[in-house]
């Protein structure tokens, strides 16, 4: 996925497609995880579409639920799915930062190289 530090560095065109690439990743993942929250708003509280998507995105968006919740298991879903959007927010965060951080410290190597030469 990445060039080997022996390979020059990727073009800027390359790179923008790249960051494209993760930036469509990183949205799969969280529309998935709204897709948990809302089957599990609506599958535990009963919640309609419409509040189970707000609570979800709630949520995710690290906000808190808006609507009360009344059934344990809709509590205990709120709370492991609350502690699964803060994983959530480090791995989208890793999946965005990582190209950048692959072509800086790419980038440093040659330069550094480039120095020894």
């Amino acid at each position: 996925m990445y060039e080997h530090t022996s390979k020059p560095l990727l073009p800027r065109r390359h790179f923008l497609r790249r960051m494209f690439n993760h930036f469509l990743f990183a949205t799969a993942i969280v529309f998935a995880s709204l897709g948990i929250g809302i089957a599990g708003y609506r599958l535990t509280e009963g919640l309609p579409y419409i509040d189970a998507l707000l609570n979800a995105s709630m949520i995710l968006g690290g906000m808190g639920p808006v609507n009360e919740l009344h059934t344990s298991a809709g509590k205990l879903f709120a709370s492991f799915y609350a502690l699964f959007a803060g994983m959530l927010f480090l791995v989208v965060a890793g999946v965005m930062i990582a190209p950048i951080a692959h072509r800086m410290l790419h980038w440093m190597r040659l330069e550094k190289e480039e120095r020894l030469m």
